[in-house]
């Protein structure tokens, strides 16, 4: 992983990875006054064909040093990934606000989605797997999710930049 400082103009230090993945672990709840302004929303960009940006907002889900989010396939942002699996995430939390930019891969493997369906219930969505094993059910979801089977896919990050907001600030940039 190289880091690059980007506050050396402030004399600020570079944030710590460290940092960053302890606070996405204790978790990014959309419930109202539990973060960001007053509360998390994560936005996912992908690309349309013409090569211009989408930009949603999602419930992103930190979990096993990955962000993880789930949309039908033929949605815009599932077309899209389809597509070029090209995209950023973007999130603000109570500490900082970061920016991801990476390849949303696919999830097919049973158990992986088991876990990941596991934790957006424990989280508040009670989504499940649904027959094929391998794609969510629930009886609601985000409306710009589609209709059901809903996918996993999960963000592999090639490069993440970070504005520390408390003291002693910073920004820092990371390709991994």
């Amino acid at each position: 992983m190289e880091t690059k400082n980007l506050a050396t103009q402030e004399d600020a230090p570079p944030v710590g990875w460290g940092f960053v993945t302890d606070r996405l672990g204790s978790g990014l709840t959309q419930a109202p006054g539990t973060g960001g302004p007053d509360r998390h929303t994560c936005w996912f960009t992908t690309l349309n064909a013409d090569g211009s940006p989408h930009t949603t907002g999602i419930g992103a889900l930190w979990a096993h040093g990955s962000f993880w989010l789930e949309t039908g396939r033929g949605t815009r942002k599932g077309r899209n990934l389809a597509r070029d699996p090209r995209c950023s995430l973007a999130v603000s939390t109570d500490l900082f606000d970061l920016t991801v930019e990476g390849r949303a891969e696919l999830v097919l493997d049973p158990s992986s989605v088991a876990d990941l369906a596991s934790r957006w219930a424990a989280d508040g969505w009670p989504c499940r797997v649904d027959a094929s094993g391998t794609a969510l059910t629930a009886e609601f979801s985000a409306q710009s999710a589609g209709p059901p089977p809903w996918h996993v896919y999960r963000i592999s990050v090639s490069s993440a930049t970070c504005l520390q907001i408390p003291e002693p600030y910073g920004a820092t940039r990371w390709s991994l």
